[in-house]
């Protein structure tokens, strides 16, 4: 056999296997809620060329390549345990298991790493609760398709409508249209039916009530069988406690606004304060995308190594808040053309810190500008350590903070020599740490983070509403503090 006969039967052999994974994977999600993972990448309703890319992608974070004949045999034991709702991740079951070195069948250690969700400690599956979109733009249609994709098991959260201004003829099929296409993420994943009859947007089998209203006082939730429900506001209009009050109408329990929170209200990036949030706080803001972007990895790089001061530049991709072409503008510079000019204008990110990491005395300042990509962005963290280090010893940390950490869902961590900007659309992570643009230099460190702004942004937001929801799941082998 010659070599490339070789290599493409091997490539064969490991599509068979990724193949017969598809339908574990599937019924461990569908009976029993739990969510299978490869270093934090979900293989749920992933083809076979996707589970290959994940695994292969392992090279990356944890310097060589994983393949699915290591991670089968977890996959196959954990269909032998009475799991409650959870998430496991079989990347770091089979890494955990070759460095151990007890003797242990695979059955046996997996028995054993995802003990707690087994037994008597076990959760139970929760019945699912309602969710209400208020606004359906840009991050409004992105939360919309991650919380059809978490439908999946029939529990957790449900999403049971939107609420927006009436746009004139064929406006919910034009709103379907939007969330069924889109320029930058591509296709939805899934069938989008329409019934113009009853208001509603049928996706994946969940009917989406359309509910047409100016002001939120205009809504009584109850009439459309919604009840203690969570509203995520992203239309941005409200973002003091006062105005964001107005959301808390019959059959609404909670709201969270998917931008910066004014005021008292609490600014919640998850991974580092969302644990802070009190049971009977009714309004809360996920912050920006910057601030969910750089306050992981600062919250990192404080725990190990202190920061005295930072400034953060973040380079982002233009928004709708901007003109398509010359015309005025509140704001200063926004008035120009976003698809034409790099724009300067302020970012609120640096101030933020303070709210979510109130422990942090170092002084955090920032700038923005606004360049001609549609997504993706990328902020470059500046920072003054209270000690010196090496560019090697901050990659190590930063790599192992991405793999095994309680930050591992937040940070991302890529080698690749040529990476760039549209690399990322579609990453889940807050922020991404590029490895070979990071510079340190005695007690100075700079740290180039990509960060998907709208999708990476939205999976926060999805996440904070499965905290506070009581739906988001213990991950297995639980990460190290």
């Amino acid at each position: 056999m010659t070599v490339n006969e070789d290599l493409f039967t091997n490539w064969k052999n490991r599509e068979e296997i990724a193949e017969s994974m598809i339908p574990i994977i599937g019924r461990l999600h569908r009976e029993r809620d739990v969510t299978v993972l490869v270093h934090s990448r979900s293989l749920v309703n992933k083809s076979v060329v996707s589970i290959l890319k994940i695994h292969r992608f392992a090279r990356q974070i944890a310097g060589e390549e994983l393949s699915v004949t290591e991670t089968l045999p977890f996959l196959q034991a954990l269909t032998e345990l009475d799991l409650g709702p959870s998430q496991i991740d079989i990347a770091l079951l089979a890494e955990n298991y070759r460095a151990d070195s007890r003797g242990l069948s695979v059955a046996e250690f997996t028995a054993e790493a995802v003990a707690g969700a087994t037994g008597p400690d076990k959760l139970e599956r929760a019945g699912a609760r309602d969710v209400v979109l208020y606004g359906f733009g840009r991050i409004g249609r992105l939360v919309a398709r991650l919380l059809i994709e978490k439908a999946g098991s029939g529990n957790g959260l449900r999403l049971r409508a939107i609420v927006v201004r009436g746009g004139g003829g064929q406006d919910l099929v034009k709103r379907a249209s939007l969330l069924r296409r889109d320029s930058i993420h591509g296709q939805f994943r899934g069938t989008i039916t329409v019934d113009e009859a009853n208001s509603t947007i049928v996706a994946n089998g969940n009917a989406i009530k359309v509910i047409y209203a100016d002001d939120p006082s205009a809504v009584d939730y109850t009439e459309y069988g919604i009840s203690d429900a969570i509203l995520i506001d992203n239309t941005g209009k409200w973002r003091d406690r006062e105005g964001l009050s107005k959301h808390l109408r019959p059959g609404i329990g909670k709201v969270v606004l998917t931008a910066p929170g004014k005021g008292d209200v609490p600014n919640i990036v998850h991974g580092v304060n969302h644990d802070t949030i009190k049971p009977d706080e009714q309004i809360l803001s996920c912050a920006s995308c910057t601030t969910n972007a750089i306050v992981p990895p600062l919250k990192a790089m404080a725990d190990e190594y202190g920061v005295l001061r930072g400034h953060v530049e973040t380079v982002h991709s233009f928004t709708n808040d901007q003109n398509l072409l010359d015309n005025f503008h509140k704001a200063e510079r926004r008035g120009r053309s976003a698809p034409l000019n790099m724009v300067i204008t302020e970012t609120g990110a640096a101030s933020a810190v303070a709210k979510a990491l109130p422990d942090l005395k170092a002084k955090i300042t920032g700038s923005s500008i606004r360049v001609p990509v549609p997504d993706v962005s990328i902020a470059i963290l500046n920072l003054q350590l209270a000690r010196e280090t090496t560019r090697e010893e901050v990659l190590d940390y930063l790599r192992e903070v991405s793999l095994t950490s309680s930050l591992k869902r937040q940070i991302d961590f890529i080698t690749a020599p040529d990476a760039v900007s549209s690399d990322f659309i579609g990453s889940r992570h807050a922020s991404i740490v590029d490895a070979g643009a990071t510079k340190v230099e005695g007690d100075n460190a700079i740290l180039y983070l990509w960060y998907d702004n709208e999708f990476g942004y939205s999976c926060q937001v999805v996440r904070v509403v499965q905290y506070i929801s009581g739906v988001e799941y213990p991950t297995f082998p639980a990460p190290v503090a």
